[in-house]
């Protein structure tokens, strides 16, 4: 018998949403390709789209469990919006924006230790800001959350920011667009 520890590969799905432009899936598989991942099934959805006007694309394929963890942090780390990983939803969706020297205290580093440890995923960065970085900027992030996490997730953004000296308004109510 075998334990949840198993070092045997064992199939696994993630749920992509990408850019409709050529090279998109090419670019999203290399990640699971790279860190051992043998692919298995790629459904493509091209005639349905995400709310985001994106084309959803599951992917089966096999690896080890530990593999898994690296892949789908691969993933993100490549810019590919993951917006289910296993039996891991992200269904729920929270509006933050940020406010402070964005620029200044590494924005990209903000979104990393954001999708790290707050149960979350970007699915959308809106930036403005004006002319040169001495100035505050703004960020309007939308973030997928695992069901039930959102409190969770604003605690880790606030703890994020608090160390940053940045501001954040919270939730905001849905975005018409």
């Amino acid at each position: 018998m075998s334990s949840p520890d198993s070092t045997e590969a064992q199939t696994h799905t993630v749920r992509l949403e990408l850019v409709d432009e050529p090279g998109e899936l090419l670019r999203a598989l290399q990640p699971i390709s790279d860190n051992g991942g043998n692919l298995m099934s790629i459904y493509h959805e091209r005639g349905n789209l995400t709310p985001r006007g994106h084309i959803p694309v599951e992917v089966d394929f096999s690896c080890t469990p530990h593999r898994f963890e690296t892949i789908v942090e691969a993933l993100r780390d490549a810019g590919v919006n993951v917006m289910q990983a296993g039996t891991e939803r992200y269904d729920e969706e929270l509006t933050v924006l940020l406010v402070g020297h964005l620029v200044d205290t590494d924005l990209s580093d903000t979104l990393k230790r954001i999708e790290g440890c707050a149960n979350a995923s970007l699915n959308d960065l809106s930036l403005s800001g004006r002319e040169g970085t001495d100035e505050q900027s703004s960020a309007l992030l939308r973030l997928a959350t695992r069901a039930g996490t959102t409190e969770d997730t604003l605690g880790a953004l606030r703890k994020i920011a608090a160390e940053k000296d940045l501001h954040v308004i919270e939730p905001l109510t849905e975005v018409v667009q």
